[in-house]
């Protein structure tokens, strides 16, 4: 569980551990994730390991996989995410390069270590967390929203290749949730906003459902409002219209 010591990843940890399964929580803040695997242990009874790694540094990947060899490894998400926020011009470039290393190249560098770990037990699923402002041009988070666009492709081809080793791959394209991350970025409620825990339970239950799935009835219709109904031109303005307030 790459991203887990708040906020949605937080909630998929204990959305997990309440279907009994142990699990590796893997973040950058160790005091956060020490108190989350603590509560997690306390009320699920669950053995907990917590790696503190940061995913923007690519040596996180031998880590993890040295980390988790001879465990029985059953569904791997990954959660972490960098949000640049105002116009992609004024955009510091180190926070350029860290959504990059964060939403792109990490989950790449996680897959590939810990995929084969399931292939060679012939059973496993993968969680890539998308966005409904993957679906189409998100102006003032254009770099956040492509890089949701990347997860949600990589795990569509994903899908198809893993199967045959047994393996799912679910895409969840969500919406605005009320996380911490959410406020610190955006400050403010949006209509069909689902909770963490509510947004984790309705994606584990969407698994061999995918490769692509939107939690949450609201978003749903918004997703065909968006990739369906209206032109594109038309919904990318729309979308600016109401992230104005960002610059």
């Amino acid at each position: 569980m790459a991203g887990a010591s708040e906020g949605l990843g937080a909630a998929f940890a204990a959305q997990l551990a309440a279907r009994g399964m142990n699990l590796v929580l893997v973040a950058r803040r160790g005091d956060l994730l020490a108190e989350r695997a603590e509560q997690i242990t306390a009320e699920h009874g669950v053995e907990v390991r917590c790696l503190v790694l940061d995913l923007a540094d690519p040596a996180f990947a031998g880590a993890l996989a040295d980390a988790v060899a001879g465990l029985d490894l059953g569904i791997v998400v990954y959660n972490a995410a960098f949000t640049p926020v105002g116009p992609f011009l004024e955009a510091p470039d180190e926070e350029i390069s860290q959504a990059v290393d964060v939403n792109v190249r990490g989950p790449l560098l996680a897959l590939r270590a810990l995929v084969p770990f399931m292939c060679s037990s012939g059973r496993g699923a993968v969680v890539l967390m998308s966005s409904l402002s993957g679906l189409q041009g998100t102006p003032h988070i254009s770099v956040y929203a492509a890089s949701k666009a990347f997860n949600l492709i990589l795990a569509e081809g994903l899908w198809y290749e893993l199967r045959s080793h047994g393996i799912d791959v679910v895409a969840c394209c969500a919406g605005a949730m009320r996380t911490p991350g959410y406020m610190r970025s955006f400050g403010r409620d949006v209509p069909g906003m689902l909770s963490p825990d509510e947004a984790a339970r309705r994606t584990l239950d969407g698994l061999g459902r995918g490769p692509r799935l939107v939690p949450g009835f609201v978003n749903r219709i918004t997703a065909v409002l968006m990739g369906r109904l209206l032109p594109r031109k038309a919904a990318i303005r729309l979308i600016g219209r109401n992230t104005r307030h960002l610059t």
